[in-house]
């Protein structure tokens, strides 16, 4: 007996877990500059530049660019800022991960404020929220065929999506940003990192992955006075992957692994960014294979070890992008000016409905602003509610879910308190669901010599029979059965009623079966 197997390549998720670490350490304040008297803001920009997958556990190694805009004590124009790169180190028990997995990991800042110890010295506390996706990846062989006409199967046509390839890269973008040279720069205030405009693109076997990080630099002159710039700076690269073709699903994940801002000793009026970011890319492809649910040979006796397998179907992906457009009203900035504001998308409510997702959240806004009626900075906070539909979803229902909300562009134009708030979110939904498939395999076959001495038998068909189990139990073949029978259907008979079932005897040699495979 001739054996087809049919390899597949399953990138198996195992679990999805989200955690919260908190950082914390004490800052000295140089020399170089003055007392601290009170913090205005805080912010940071995550790097993880290690990570270490363990039997059991992983282990991340990182830190957080920190920027504080502080007023400082006894000074006539008093704001200034401070700069401090926050290690961190934390193993991470999950008890599923064994060495060779795949974890994807996207983090975010979920807070980070700074608490004044005294004059020279300031406490951080920063809580840094993990999702952590592991995966594990695995070839099985599995029987799509047998060779031989004596042999009754059910077998069913499954679509899979099969792993194509995986791999990764790193990217870097290292450049000059200019500040008009009417400022001298004094210090950085507070800069902003982000990934905007990420796409990809197949071609020649490599997938190219391209995206710009848009650069935010707040700062001070050294004639007092608080000025910005900002940039949008390409960041391309290439991972390889063989036989990869334009219809396969790729899903690409950014890890920032570097950040240093500073202004440049060498060339004046600019700011040194140099960036590093790792870039990894899974691809599927879509895959229909023949799948074996039960098999029998009438008149031997056939014994085969069945496991399941779980895999991945039905995957899609589908990205949209949310546009607010929404005028607020901020009373502080009646006579004040915008600085900086900071943009947090968060999801509050999802819901499935007839192969759609309605999105609820809301946008927190972090207003930092000049105001003409006092001195120095003033930060201010606005919470903006959103919705948005994702449609066309095929047989959402029992679907796996994972949506990532990120800031693509923002906007804000103030007029006279009122302020127009131009955001568009990009919201990328990866749909997929788990199958679990029939895996036949050690089969064994010898004659019954239980054979019962009859040709044909009248049946009463039960609830819950079907052809294929009245044939199996009594050594028939549903051909048979049907031409008999004269059923038209024959997925569809009742219960009560009487058909008649044919002996099927099977006559072979008597000489030892063997079974080889053709993969």
């Amino acid at each position: 007996m001739d054996i087809t197997k049919d390899a597949l390549n399953i990138n198996r998720a195992i679990c999805e877990k989200k955690e919260t670490i908190n950082i914390q350490g004490d800052i000295i304040v140089p020399d170089s500059k003055p007392d601290i008297l009170n913090a205005i803001n805080t912010s940071g920009n995550v790097s993880i530049y290690k990570k270490e997958v363990l039997d059991g556990k992983i282990r991340l190694d990182g830190n957080i660019l920190t920027y504080i805009m502080y007023l400082a004590d006894g000074e006539t124009d008093n704001i200034r800022g401070l700069n401090i790169g926050l290690d961190f180190s934390e193993t991470i028990n999950v008890p599923e991960l064994t060495i060779g997995m795949n974890v994807d990991i996207s983090t975010s800042i979920k807070n980070i404020e700074c608490k004044v110890l005294n004059g020279r010295k300031v406490g951080i506390k920063g809580s840094l929220e993990l999702n952590m996706k592991i995966y594990s990846k695995e070839t099985v062989n599995i029987i799509t065929g047998l060779n031989d006409e004596n042999i009754q199967v059910l077998d069913s046509n499954v679509k899979i999506n099969s792993l194509l390839g995986d791999g990764s890269t790193k990217a870097y973008v290292k450049e000059n940003i200019s500040i008009p040279n009417t400022d001298n720069l004094a210090e950085i205030l507070n800069a902003r990192i982000a990934l905007v405009d990420k796409d990809i693109k197949v071609s020649y076997n490599k997938v190219l992955a391209k995206s710009e990080i848009e650069v935010k630099i707040t700062y001070l002159t050294e004639d007092g006075k608080i000025n910005t710039t900002q940039a949008k700076l390409p960041l391309v690269g290439f991972i390889d992957m063989p036989n990869i073709k334009e219809e396969n699903i790729c899903e690409t994940s950014y890890m920032v692994k570097n950040i240093v801002i500073k202004p440049n000793s060498i060339e004046e009026h600019t700011v040194y960014i140099e960036v590093e970011v790792e870039i990894s890319c899974m691809v599927y492809e879509e895959k229909e294979i023949k799948v074996i649910q039960d098999m029998y040979c009438p008149g031997e006796k056939m014994q085969f070890d069945v496991t399941k397998v779980n895999t991945m179907t039905n995957k899609q992906c589908k990205k949209n992008t949310c546009s607010i457009r929404e005028k607020i009203s901020v009373p502080e900035l009646e006579s004040g000016t915008i600085i900086e504001v900071g943009v947090i998308p968060i999801i509050t409510k999802e819901n499935k409905l007839n192969g759609k997702i309605l999105y609820e959240g809301e946008v927190e806004l972090n207003f930092i602003f000049t105001n003409n009626t006092s001195t120095g900075i003033n930060t201010k906070k606005v919470n903006i509610p959103f919705e948005q539909t994702v449609d066309s979803i095929d047989n959402l229902e029992n679907s796996k879910v994972d949506t990532v909300i990120e800031v693509n562009s923002q906007e804000f134009i103030n007029q006279g308190g009122t302020v127009s708030s131009n955001i568009d979110l990009n919201l990328e939904t990866n749909i997929s669901n788990n199958s679990s498939l029939p895996v036949i395999d050690n089969i064994t076959m010898e004659e019954d010599e239980d054979l019962e001495d009859y040709s044909v038998v009248i049946y009463v068909v039960r609830k819950g029979d079907t052809l294929w189990k009245i044939a199996k139990r009594f050594g028939s073949t549903v051909n048979d059965i049907v031409r008999v029978n004269g059923i038209e259907r024959p997925d569809k008979i009742n219960a009560g009623e009487k058909i008649y079932i044919p002996k099927y005897v099977l006559k072979r040699a008597k000489e030892p079966i063997t079974i080889s495979q053709n993969v």
